[in-house]
């Protein structure tokens, strides 16, 4: 027997949504992963680094999965309830959390780190990261791409214009970068299949994602999701398109700058 919409609702509008662990989602939707591998990757770079700096960092969870940190790392993150979350699961594993407004400037010192990473960030400071790398190092990242998971947005909001489905293109990325004096050596990007199968699932996704439907609450938007449950009811699961992109940069090192 399938549940009711208040059902669902109750109970995905009371889920915690605190750092960035989405396994409530386990059963209720799937999103198809990227074929490059981004923790397997982000593993082999940080066994290698001697000093490091995850920003935005959440609530660790990415981070603590890496078999093997460097000796000296870092994480910054902004959000209160995650910078509590991630403390705890990282300050046990060596590494140093930071309260962070994810404003410029980043609080660290010129050429701090050989390595600085950061996967899903909101806003990318290329110039400070390119102030807080090494000469010769490296800067790694998982990002999301253009109209990622739009079709779900649009539900709510109407049809967006096209300037706002071309924001976070990953060529944009690159101009970005390269302005700041970094060089980018690796530049991917994917679009994967996401799938809704019930309204509870939608609810938690757009509570936890808060930036995807900006003014987002459950009384606010009751009828759409309303009638988002309905269709999920008689057609299947609700389907997006997840965009994702890879990119990796280098500081030139010294002896490339004489």
């Amino acid at each position: 027997m399938s549940r009711t919409y208040e059902e669902l609702e109750a109970e995905a509008a009371s889920a915690p949504v605190e750092g960035w662990d989405f396994s409530w989602l386990n059963g209720r939707a799937t999103e198809q992963r990227p074929s490059w591998g981004y923790l397997r990757q982000l593993g082999e770079r940080m066994a290698r680094a001697s000093a490091a700096l995850d920003i935005q960092t959440g609530g660790g969870e990415v981070l603590a999965g890496v078999p093997k940190r460097p000796p000296l790392t870092v994480a910054t993150e902004s959000w209160p309830p995650n910078v509590a979350k991630a403390t705890k699961l990282l300050h046990p594993l060596g590494v140093v959390v930071v309260a962070d407004s994810d404003e410029p400037p980043l609080p660290f010192a010129d050429s701090a780190f050989d390595l600085v990473v950061s996967r899903h960030p909101v806003t990318t400071w290329w110039t400070e990261i390119a102030r807080v790398l090494q000469p010769g190092g490296t800067y790694f990242s998982q990002q999301v791409g253009p109209a990622s998971v739009f079709e779900l947005v649009e539900f709510f909001l109407g049809p967006l214009p096209a300037e706002i489905h071309r924001r976070r293109h990953p060529d944009d990325a690159r101009a970005q970068a390269e302005s700041a004096g970094l060089h980018v050596t690796d530049l991917r990007l994917e679009s994967l299949r996401t799938e809704f199968f019930d309204i509870g699932a939608v609810i938690y996704f757009l509570r936890k994602v808060i930036w995807m439907v900006p003014d987002f609450t459950v009384e606010r938007y009751r009828p759409q999701l309303r009638a988002l449950h309905e269709r999920i009811q008689r057609d299947g699961p609700f389907v997006a398109r997840t965009t994702r992109f890879l990119i990796e940069a280098h500081k030139p090192s010294a002896s490339s700058n004489r």
